[in-house]
C-alpha cells in the first residue's frame, strides 16, 4: 500500500509533526528514532524512516540515515557463581552500556549455572529469537556446538569469550591462546621453584572448558619438555567454587605435605589462597593462576601468589563491540579470531 505525500508539503520545510503524520507515530518517536534513541521497535523505526525519507528530512543512503537504526541487541551469557573475574566481566559489559551506545549495540547480561551444556544450548537458542548478537563463555559440548551451528546458519552472529568451542560456525573468540598460557604458568612455576626435584599440582575449573583443557596440555608440556625433574602429582577440579577449591588445596597439602607449587587453572583463587595461609604454607608454595582480580591483587601483594596471568576485561568488550559493529556496517572481520595478549601481573607490576 503506498503512502500519499500532500504535495503542500514540498513548497515548505519539512519538521517532524510532518513526518510523525506520514508515520502514523507521535513526535515523540519520531525525535527518539531520528535522535538514534533506544526504545523504539525496530519495525517503528523502519516506518519513521521511510517516511523521513520520503518528505526529503533524510537521505537513507547517507551516514545519518544509518546511524538513526535502533541499537543491536547483543546478549552476553556468562557462568554465574563465584568466579570473580567472571563476575568484574559482566559487571563491566553493564557499566559500559553508554560507551558501548557509541558502536550502535545495546548489550544485556544473563548468568546461567554453570557447567550445564544443556541449559547453555537452550539459554542460546532462547537468546537468538530476539538478540542481533550473542557473547558467550563455550562448554566444549556437542550441544553447545550445535546450537551455535544452527543459530549462526540463521543468520545471528555467535562470538566465544574465555573459552572457546570448536564450531565451524562462530564468528569469533575473544580470549587468550591457552595452550600457550598453560605453558607459561608451567615455565613461571619452574623459575620460581628453587630445589630439583620438586612436585606441583593443578587445580582446574573444569575440563568441560576448552580453556581449562588447553592450559592443561600446556602447562604439562612445558613440564615434559624442559623441566622433566618437576614431577605433577594431581590434577583436581574445583568447579571455580572458592569453597570446594579451599578443600581441594588443604587435601593436597595433606597428601603431598613437600608440595612445591599449585596452578590454579580456573577461577575461585581465594579458596586456593586461604589454603594455604591455614595451613602456613603461603610463602613456601609457589601460586601462579589466572584471572586478576581483587583477590588476586591482594594475594600477589601479601605475597601469597606469584604471578596471574591475565587478558583485560575492558579490552575483551570493546573487541566485542567492535566486531558486532563492524558486521552491523558490512565490514570485514578477518583478524577478529586473533589471541587476545597474555599479561603476566606480578606484584612489582601491578597496574
Amino acid at each position: 500500500m503506498s503512502i500519499l505525500i500532500n504535495t503542500s508539503l514540498l513548497s515548505r520545510k519539512v519538521t517532524i509533526v510532518d513526518i510523525a503524520k506520514l508515520a502514523d507515530v507521535s513526535t515523540a518517536t519520531v525525535d527518539r528514532v531520528l535522535n538514534g534513541r533506544s526504545g523504539v521497535k525496530a519495525l517503528t523505526v523502519k516506518r519513521v524512516m521511510k517516511a523521513a525519507a520520503e518528505l526529503g528530512y533524510v537521505d537513507e543512503s547517507d551516514e545519518r540515515a544509518r546511524d538513526v537504526r535502533p541499537l543491536s541487541q547483543i546478549s552476553f551469557i556468562l557462568p554465574e557463581g563465584n568466579n570473580r573475574y567472571i563476575t568484574m566481566l559482566g559487571r563491566m559489559v553493564s557499566e559500559m552500556g553508554p560507551q558501548l551506545e557509541r558502536f550502535s549495540i545495546k548489550p544485556t547480561v544473563e548468568y546461567i549455572p554453570s557447567f550445564n551444556p544443556d541449559l547453555l544450548a537452550k539459554t542460546l537458542q532462547r537468546h537468538a529469537k530476539q538478540a542481533d548478537g550473542i557473547a558467550f563463555m563455550a562448554i566444549e559440548h556437542p550441544m553447545v556446538r550445535e546450537a551455535v551451528n544452527r543459530i549462526t546458519a540463521a543468520g545471528t552472529p555467535v562470538v566465544t569469550l574465555i573459552s572457546d568451542v570448536a564450531s565451524p560456525g562462530r564468528t569469533a573468540y575473544f580470549g587468550l591462546d591457552n595452550r600457550a598460557a598453560g605453558r607459561m604458568a608451567g615455565y613461571l612455576l619452574a623459575r620460581f621453584i628453587s630445589k630439583r626435584p620438586a612436585k606441583v599440582a593443578m587445580i582446574a575449573g573444569s575440563l568441560s572448558y576448552r580453556a581449562h583443557g588447553e592450559r592443561e596440555m600446556g602447562f604439562l608440556d612445558i613440564l615434559q619438555e624442559l623441566y622433566p625433574d618437576i614431577n605433577v602429582v594431581g590434577l583436581r577440579e574445583g568447579h571455580d567454587d572458592e569453597a570446594l577449591n579451599y578443600r581441594q588445596m588443604r587435601a593436597l597439602l595433606t597428601h603431598h605435605p613437600d608440595l612445591d607449587g599449585i596452578y590454579n587453572i580456573g577461577g575461585g583463587a581465594s579458596g586456593i589462597g586461604r589454603a594455604l595461609k591455614d595451613a602456613r604454607r603461603e610463602s613456601d608454595v609457589v601460586f601462579v593462576g589466572h584471572g586478576l582480580t581483587s583477590d588476586t591483587r591482594e594475594f600477589l601483594l601479601d605475597g601469597t601468589m606469584d604471578a596471574v596471568i591475565t587478558q583485560s576485561a575492558e579490552d575483551t568488550i570493546l573487541k566485542c563491540a567492535t566486531l558486532f559493529r563492524d558486521l552491523r556496517e558490512g565490514r570485514k572481520v578477518e583478524s577478529a579470531s586473533d589471541p587476545m595478549r597474555v599479561e603476566v601481573v606480578f606484584r612489582e607490576n601491578l597496574p
